[in-house]
C-alpha cells in the first residue's frame, strides 16, 4: 500500500506562524500598501506549507490530468519534491533539492536580518549605504525574493509557481514607491547612491564596492 504522509495540520500552522512572525518582525508593514504586499506573501506561504504537510493539491491535479499517478508512491513525503519526482531522479536527488532550497532560505533570512539591523540603527535619520545596502538598494526585498526562490526549489507546487511572479512584482512595485519617498527625504544623496547601486540584483562590482568602503572606513 502506498504511503500517505500528509494531513499534518499542526505542522502547517507552525511553519506558517513562524514565517509570518519573522516577516512581521523584520519588514514591519505599516501602511495599507505594505499590508497588501504582506497579505500576498502570507498567501504564498500558506499555499506552500499546506501542500508540504497538509494536502498535496498539485499531486492530485497532476493525477487527474494524466489519468494516473504521476510517479510511484506519489503521496510519500519523499516524493513531494516535484523536480526530482517528475524527472525520476530518486529520493537522493529529492533530498538534495530540499537541502539546496533550505540553504537558500537560510541565506535569505541572514540578508533580511542584517539589513533590518542597519535600518533600525539608523532610525530614519540617515541614509544607509553600508553592508547589504552597498550591494543592492533594497536588500530586504532581495532576501525575500531569495526566500521565494528557495521555497520553489525545496517544494515546488502549481500554486506557488503561479504566485511567485505576482509576489515578486508586488514587492518590486513597493520598492519603487519607497524610492520616491527616499528621493524626497535625502535628495541628492539618494540620487548619487541610486546611480551607483543596483536595485535588487547585485552588479558585477558589488564586492569591489564593499571592499572599497571597508578600506575607506579603516583609513579614516
Amino acid at each position: 500500500m502506498d504511503s500517505y504522509d500528509y494531513g499534518w495540520w499542526p505542522l502547517v500552522a507552525l511553519h506558517v506562524g513562524l514565517v509570518l512572525a519573522f516577516v512581521l518582525g523584520y519588514l514591519r508593514p505599516a501602511r495599507p500598501r505594505e499590508w497588501r504586499s504582506f497579505g500576498v506573501l502570507g498567501a504564498f506561504f500558506v499555499a506552500l506549507y499546506t501542500e508540504m504537510y497538509g494536502f498535496p493539491l498539485t499531486i492530485y491535479l497532476l493525477t487527474a490530468l494524466l489519468g494516473r499517478a504521476p510517479f510511484p508512491d506519489p503521496f510519500a513525503h519523499n516524493s513531494g519534491n516535484l523536480i526530482a519526482s517528475l524527472l525520476g531522479l530518486g529520493e537522493g536527488w529529492a533530498g538534495l533539492f530540499m537541502f539546496l532550497g533550505g540553504a537558500i532560505i537560510v541565506l535569505a533570512v541572514v540578508i533580511v536580518a542584517s539589513s533590518w539591523r542597519r535600518i533600525h540603527d539608523a532610525d530614519g535619520k540617515e541614509l544607509v549605504t553600508d553592508g547589504p545596502y552597498a550591494v543592492v538598494r533594497h536588500p530586504q526585498y532581495t532576501g525575500l525574493m531569495l526566500g521565494i526562490l528557495g521555497a520553489l526549489v525545496q517544494w515546488p507546487t502549481l500554486l506557488t509557481l503561479i504566485m511567485a511572479p505576482i509576489l515578486v512584482f508586488t514587492y518590486y512595485r513597493l520598492a519603487r514607491r519607497e524610492e520616491r519617498e527616499l528621493e524626497k527625504r535625502f535628495a541628492d544623496e539618494y540620487a548619487a547612491y541610486r546611480q551607483l547601486t543596483p536595485m535588487l540584483m547585485p552588479g558585477r562590482n558589488a564586492v569591489a564596492q564593499i571592499t572599497d568602503k571597508k578600506g575607506s572606513a579603516s583609513e579614516g
